[in-house]
């Protein structure tokens, strides 16, 4: 590691040990989408839909389901998010701290992910 890299690579460890503990905290996951049609003419309903296999599945929910699912499916997608926020700090960490191979010119920033 050169010396000029150690505070932002202190920076990054920082930050990905907080991406750490925001997965650890995280609690029930679901994919898919949720709605509330309250107020329509049939009294009021909660479907879920997702993908299975690549078709479209919809199961109707209580209002408790419902109220669980949406929690879950807030959790998947912070999980998600804090995901593709490790990849990027892990590939940043990587291409500025190993040695790679010799290139004619420099790879950018979107070639490496890092934008």
């Amino acid at each position: 590691m050169e010396p000029k890299h150690s505070a932002a690579l202190q920076s990054d460890l920082r930050e990905y040990e907080r991406l750490k503990a925001t997965l650890a905290k995280i609690g029930w996951l679901s994919e898919g989408y949720v709605q509330d049609r309250s107020g329509g003419p049939g009294g009021p309903s909660y479907p879920w839909t997702r993908k299975v296999k690549g078709k479209t599945v919809c199961v109707a929910l209580s209002k408790e389901q419902y109220e669980w699912l949406k929690a879950a499916i807030a959790n998947w997608r912070t999980v998600q998010a804090t995901l593709r926020q490790m990849q990027r700090l892990s590939r940043k960490v990587l291409f500025t701290t190993i040695p790679g191979t010799q290139r004619r010119k420099r790879l950018n920033k979107q070639t490496l992910g890092l934008t």
